[in-house]
């Protein structure tokens, strides 16, 4: 399989940002694989991409978490190269986590060689040389994280790089799921919700270092980060439902209710807390757009709020008004 020399199909993304799609799906079948290499190539940077004479399908999913990226690939198979002289010709400021979600794939990097299966997470560094190849279909879910957020040193990184984290050890059976979900929902969460896990997957990484490099629990809390930042992400998608309680929340991540509150005492805020401030920010945000025709008191209950007074009385003290008064004051200022 040789790299095409001609020049590649332009790539139109089918949706615009804040993400990109891209699918050869709707393509003829001539002009599939230089579309293919060329999207992946825009996704990835500096890499030299090989794929099949025929491309049969293949989708590219982009969107924003942060200032961080997640991008979800669905493809035939391929191989990635990315030599010394792309280092230093392209952009190496970035550091890619990914999980292997379907399919098989080998990494070699930092002379080191890894054989990957199914809810593998691994890590690639595009500061250095590596090769990754996928000779099957798959399906792969990375978040692509700026180096100048990383809290990792780069002794520490060049031991993390194709070193594994397979679904069988405890912390990969945690780390798994958790970045399948970020990935699904990047360009879903509010703005802050946003903002928060992507400062938290740094901590993800100091877990992935820690498991990596033998050290213990203590000296790592980026496994408990990473696990109240999972922990919030499920409470913004049930924030609606009434019954979400401390008790609820520990039952679905088989923690104790202390071990719970512990985690969120890093917040400052207990967990019923954080339930009704998350609400209370949704509201708000509900009641400021204009052209909303939901009164109050619907608005309330679709984030949670059982009481409209209760809901009136807890808005007045987050925010120093009535709920009706931030909505008039919100016309007021749009108009």
């Amino acid at each position: 399989m040789l790299l095409d020399s001609s020049r590649p199909e332009q790539v139109r993304p089918e949706r615009s940002a804040p993400g990109s799609f891209h699918t050869t799906d709707s393509l003829p079948v001539p002009r599939r694989r230089s579309y293919w290499r060329e999207a992946l190539s825009q996704t990835f940077g500096g890499v030299d991409m090989t794929v099949p004479d025929e491309v049969y399908s293949g989708t590219i999913r982009t969107a924003p978490l942060g200032p961080l990226q997640a991008v979800t690939v669905d493809g035939d198979c391929l191989s990635a190269l990315r030599t010394r002289r792309l280092v230093t010709q392209g952009s190496k400021d970035y550091v890619v986590v990914k999980l292997l979600d379907r399919g098989v794939a080998r990494l070699e990097q930092d002379g080191r060689e890894a054989v990957l299966g199914p809810g593998d997470i691994f890590v690639y560094d595009m500061a250095r040389p590596l090769r990754l190849n996928l000779p099957q279909s798959f399906r792969t879910k990375s978040l692509v994280v700026p180096r100048e957020i990383l809290g990792l040193s780069e002794s520490d990184m060049a031991h993390v790089t194709a070193s594994p984290l397979g679904p069988d050890t405890p912390l990969g059976s945690l780390l798994s799921p958790f970045l399948a979900g970020l990935v699904d929902g990047a360009g879903t969460y509010s703005p802050r919700t946003s903002e928060l896990m992507a400062r938290n997957v740094v901590d993800m990484l100091g877990a992935l270092a820690g498991e990596v490099l033998g050290r213990s629990n203590e000296d790592t809390p980026g496994g408990n980060r990473a696990l109240l930042l999972r922990i919030q992400a499920f409470i913004d998608r049930h924030l609606a439902d009434p019954d979400l309680t401390p008790q609820s929340i520990a039952r679905a991540h088989r923690i104790s209710l202390r071990y719970l509150h512990k985690l969120f005492e890093s917040e400052d805020v207990t967990v019923g807390r954080w339930i009704q401030r998350r609400r209370l920010e949704e509201c708000r945000r509900d009641l400021s757009r204009r052209a909303s025709s939901s009164t109050i008191a619907a608005v309330a209950h679709r984030w949670g709020f059982t009481s409209a007074a209760h809901f009136s009385r807890a808005f007045r003290a987050a925010y120093g008004m009535a709920p009706r008064e931030w909505r008039d004051t919100q016309g007021l200022l749009a108009s």
